[in-house]
């Protein structure tokens, strides 16, 4: 199934960092149940249309690595993986 993202909303795929305990065992991700704040970008809306009618360009494209808010984004599970459906305003800073 392919998804496409309507308006200025992004597609993203989240990204967890390997934790490590001090020893160096890594631990699994079910020790921390906390939503991740990381992800890929995976597909993008066409944006957003202004008041005038014009559509205003995206500020992120697919591959971009971004930080977002943690409960901004909605979460789908599709085929048995789990994205993540944000506004581009929920989406904070792009890693580089």
């Amino acid at each position: 199934m392919k998804l496409k993202p309507l308006g200025d909303r992004v597609i993203l795929e989240p990204l967890t960092d390997e934790k490590k305990s001090k020893g160096g065992i890594i631990l699994p991700e079910t020790v921390d149940k906390e939503r991740p704040e990381k992800g890929k970008v995976i597909a993008i809306g066409p944006g957003k249309i202004d008041e005038s009618g014009k559509r205003i360009p995206m500020n992120v494209k697919k591959g971009d690595i971004v930080l977002f808010t943690k409960y901004g984004p909605n979460e789908v599970k599709i085929d048995g993986k789990e994205y993540l459906i944000a506004k581009e305003e929920d989406i904070l800073a792009i890693i580089e």
